[in-house]
């Protein structure tokens, strides 16, 4: 599904990235971990080819890039962040929102397919936001809108989607109700791709973690083996605990450690 190749990006005296590989395959969901400008998004606009390496390869879905038409690429990628949130119009109805997700499109200047249209509403029912198909988008709730761009992501049937920090700004209850949302994507024949720096946000649905630090990979492969406490430290310089819950990772920092 996706190949990156000692992949870096270096802009003038600053290196992103640093030869960095990763192989994800059919079957097998990830989540990306590290601190805030460790270079987990960069590696996100990599794979849907809004930003290409310095050096290295980057094949997704059997595309090599910089050989292929990324735009054609992308019509098999839905992507979830939080740029993307703010280019929506707030005074669009919540169906149309996620309609636009069938072609790409921020806005629609023309009539919508009415199959088109049924999909959307679809969509909502099974998130639980029927009731508000109708209602503009400025007027739900942060966590009600995330799970908007969820629907509209997935209104292309895309083999991958590509998460990025979806439950960034929510609280607890939002972000729960979130997460139940991403879980329920294992229903469905897509590799999911996830953005966190928060242990807590990896359910079981995902198989997989890449740690990242400073632009490199500190550690990756199935979620359970990477994820100890000698790898948490050394990601993010503080001692910590992994408790292991209902599936999902727990993290506890060591007094005094």
């Amino acid at each position: 599904m996706i190949t990156m190749r000692d992949v870096s990006l270096r802009r003038e005296e600053n290196q992103i990235l640093d030869h960095v590989s990763l192989n994800i395959r059919k079957g097998e969901n990830w989540v990306i971990l590290g601190r805030n400008g460790s270079g987990k998004t960069t590696i996100l606009e990599m794979l849907t080819g809004y930003l290409f390496p310095s050096s290295g390869r980057i094949e997704v879905l059997g595309n090599v890039y910089g050989e292929c038409d990324v735009r054609e690429v992308r019509k098999e990628i839905g992507y979830i962040s939080p740029s993307l949130l703010e280019k929506l119009n707030l005074s669009d109805p919540v169906w149309e929102v996620v309609a636009t997700g069938a072609y790409a499109f921020l806005r629609f200047y023309q009539e919508i397919p009415e199959d088109v249209k049924d999909k959307a509403l679809k969509l909502l029912e099974e998130m639980n936001l029927g009731k508000l198909s109708y209602h503009p988008l400025g007027t739900l709730s942060q966590g009600e809108r995330k799970k908007v761009m969820l629907a509209r992501s997935l209104m292309s049937e895309p083999k991958l989607l590509i998460m990025d920090e979806p439950c960034a700004g929510l609280d607890l209850y939002e972000r729960e109700k979130m997460l139940a949302e991403v879980e329920r994507l294992g229903e469905r024949d897509i590799t999911v791709v996830y953005v966190t720096h928060h242990v807590e946000e990896i359910m079981p649905l995902f198989s997989h973690v890449a740690l990242i630090r400073d632009g490199k990979i500190a550690g990756s492969g199935p979620k359970q083996e990477v994820l100890n406490d000698k790898m948490i430290k050394q990601t993010y310089d503080i001692p910590a605990r992994i408790e292991w819950d209902g599936g999902r990772p727990w993290i506890k920092v060591v007094s005094g450690g």
